[in-house]
């Protein structure tokens, strides 16, 4: 299914974050060296839910709504968060990258669609791609040590 509106997006950018978080609060309990880091993925994520719903709510109307601002297919940024038993530290540093690049490019892309409708939207997608480049920056150097 194709996101075309907004509120589409923002429930997808929703549900990202959530899964996301709970991916990296899991991998607190387990990995605790680097638990404080890990949990602050996870608050940061409650918080760009709230900074990107601020924004929509600010700026929503019905012609937002109906101009179909985007053309975004969600399985281009679907991620697994699911590790084997048997996987190692390294292997849950890895799959937290690719999930972080998936979910950067979704963010990308969907500031990039939305600019030419709206300011504030877009802009909050922005800072979270953002956000989530410096993030996948930690966790290579993570993979690093």
């Amino acid at each position: 299914m194709i996101l075309h509106t907004c509120s589409e997006v923002i429930s997808f950018a929703r549900q990202l974050e959530n899964e996301s978080a709970s991916f990296y609060e899991n991998l607190s309990r387990k990995y605790a060296k680097d638990e404080d880091l890990l949990l602050s993925f996870a608050k940061e994520n409650k918080k760009n839910i709230v900074q990107i719903e601020r924004s929509y709510y600010g700026v929503i109307s019905d012609a937002i709504e109906g101009c179909f601002a985007f053309d975004t297919n969600p399985d281009q940024y679907t991620f697994e968060t699911e590790l084997a038993e048997s996987a190692s530290y390294a292997d849950a540093l890895s799959r937290a990258v690719e999930m972080e690049e998936k979910i950067m490019k979704f963010y990308a892309d969907a500031a990039e669609q939305s600019k030419s409708l709206m300011a504030d939207v877009p802009r909050s997608f922005t800072l979270v791609a953002k956000k989530r480049r410096d993030r996948i920056s930690k966790l290579r150097s993570l993979l690093g040590n």
